[in-house]
This record gives structure tokens, C-alpha cells and sequence, in this order.
């Protein structure tokens, strides 16, 4: 491990210059720009406002204006659907690369995730707008949410791992993973609360570490509490541990990549 980390350290440079490759053909010949990453959290925000305020009810929300409840929870699902979708075929997507120059290759699924970490604080900016629109109290727990990010992150470059080393060999996992990370949105707590009758359902739900990461930003965002430690405990051993071997197999693969390319 320590070894791999020198790599990814030594070609640094390399990583930075292919984050940055991705944020400008993200948004290259695009109306709107950058603005695209504050146009989809928000939109899909107005949407389930409706929806879920208007046409259903929605309870448990507490004191936190809904708007705010689905914005707080967009914020990092947005991030984390819309990174580990163009991670999953990051591999693929730079066949040239791969097949002709030697450097480590988790640089490809890592620099995706970067480059979204830009719509990511981007979005934050627009949270903490839209907090003081509708006045909600800002609290000191912010300052703990790179914590939480920091988390994120580790599942989210686990789970890269292994979505763009399977898409290599079975390029049909892009299309189900697309499949299944719209069923895993309405498993997780992003626009309503998650809560059910039967303890068994509910206690397979809080399997989900995405559950209890988005609880907990909106805890330390717009509650002003820290997260109960001991709810968080098994999803980061979740989280440690897909971390783990999704870097451990994906290196123990890379021989392998360029033949299947």
C-alpha cells in the first residue's frame, strides 16, 4: 500500500493535468459553463419540492425547510452519482494511454473524481445561499464536513476502482451500474427520509453507507449536530474496506489492462 502511494504521489503532476483535462471537456462548448454543476443539483431540487411537498407528504424533516432538506442531500449524491458514472469508463476511454505508456493507472478513475470535486464546492457555495435565504442558522459543525467529504471520497475511489476495472473486462457494467444508481438514489435518505415499519427493511437500508453520510452532512450543515459516532462505525468499516480492496484488486489487475483494452 504504502508503495502504491509513492507512485500516485510521484506521478502527481500527471493526475492534476487529467482532472483538469476533464473539467474543460466537461464543459467545452457548453451554453452554460461551470453553471451546469449548480443547474443540476437545483433543478432536481425545485422538481422534488413539488413532488414530494405538494403532490405527497413528506414528514420527519424536522425544522429544516424542505428545499434545503433535498438540496443538503443532492449536494453529495449528485457528486457522487455523476463521478463514479464517467469513473466506470475511464479505463476504456483512454485506450492510447494505457497501451503505450507506462504510470500507474488509478490515476484515471482518480482524476474524474477530482475534476468533480469543482461542481461539488461550487454547489456548497449555492447550499449556503440558499440557507441564508431561507434562514437557517449556520453552526460551527461546518468547519467538520471535510471530514465527512473525506469519507465519501475513500468509497467513492473504491467503488471507481472496481467499476472501471469490471467495465474494462465486461463493458455491459456501464449499463448497469446506470440502472442501479437510479434504484440506489431512492435507497438512500437524498430526497425524503428513510423509514419503514419493518425493523428487518430498515435495518438492510442502513446497510447503505450513502445513507449515513448524506444524514451526517445534513447534521453538520444545517442541523448543527455531530453525527452519532457509533451509526457510523459500521458504514466506514464499510467504507475502509471497499476502499481497500477495491485498490488492492485493481492493482493486482493493472498487468492486465492493456490487452483487454
Amino acid at each position: 500500500m504504502l508503495e502504491m502511494i509513492k507512485e500516485l504521489i510521484k506521478y502527481r503532476e500527471l493526475l492534476w493535468n487529467l482532472a483538469i483535462r476533464d473539467i474543460r471537456v466537461r464543459y467545452k462548448q457548453t451554453l452554460l459553463g461551470i453553471a451546469w454543476a449548480v443547474f443540476s443539483p437545483l433543478s432536481m431540487m425545485l422538481i422534488f419540492t413539488f413532488v414530494f411537498s405538494k403532490v405527497a407528504i413528506i414528514k420527519n424533516t424536522g425544522d429544516i425547510p424542505y428545499p434545503i432538506f433535498v438540496y443538503c442531500g443532492l449536494l453529495p449524491w449528485t457528486f457522487f452519482a455523476s463521478a463514479l458514472k464517467l469513473a466506470t469508463t475511464s479505463l476504456v476511454a483512454n485506450p492510447s494511454l494505457i497501451t503505450k505508456i507506462y504510470f500507474p493507472r488509478e490515476v484515471f478513475p482518480l482524476s474524474v473524481i477530482i475534476s468533480w470535486l469543482v461542481d461539488f464546492f461550487v454547489s456548497l457555495v449555492i447550499l449556503f445561499g440558499l440557507m441564508a435565504y431561507f434562514k437557517v442558522s449556520f453552526h460551527w459543525t461546518i468547519l467538520l464536513m471535510p471530514l465527512m467529504l473525506f469519507f465519501q471520497i475513500l468509497f467513492m475511489i473504491g467503488l471507481g476502482f472496481f467499476l472501471s476495472m469490471g467495465n474494462l473486462f465486461y463493458r455491459d457494467v456501464k449499463y448497469i451500474f446506470e440502472v442501479i444508481i437510479m434504484l440506489w438514489m431512492f435507497a438512500t435518505s437524498v430526497v425524503y427520509p428513510i423509514k419503514t415499519d419493518s425493523k428487518i427493511l430498515q435495518d438492510i437500508l442502513m446497510l447503505n453507507p450513502m445513507t449515513h453520510i448524506i444524514n451526517a452532512y445534513r447534521d453538520l450543515l444545517i442541523r448543527g449536530h455531530i453525527p452519532d459516532i457509533s451509526t457510523l462505525t459500521l458504514p466506514i468499516t464499510i467504507i475502509l474496506i471497499i476502499f481497500l480492496s477495491g485498490w488492492f484488486w485493481f492493482h493486482k489487475a493493472e498487468f492486465l489492462f492493456a490487452e483487454n483494452i
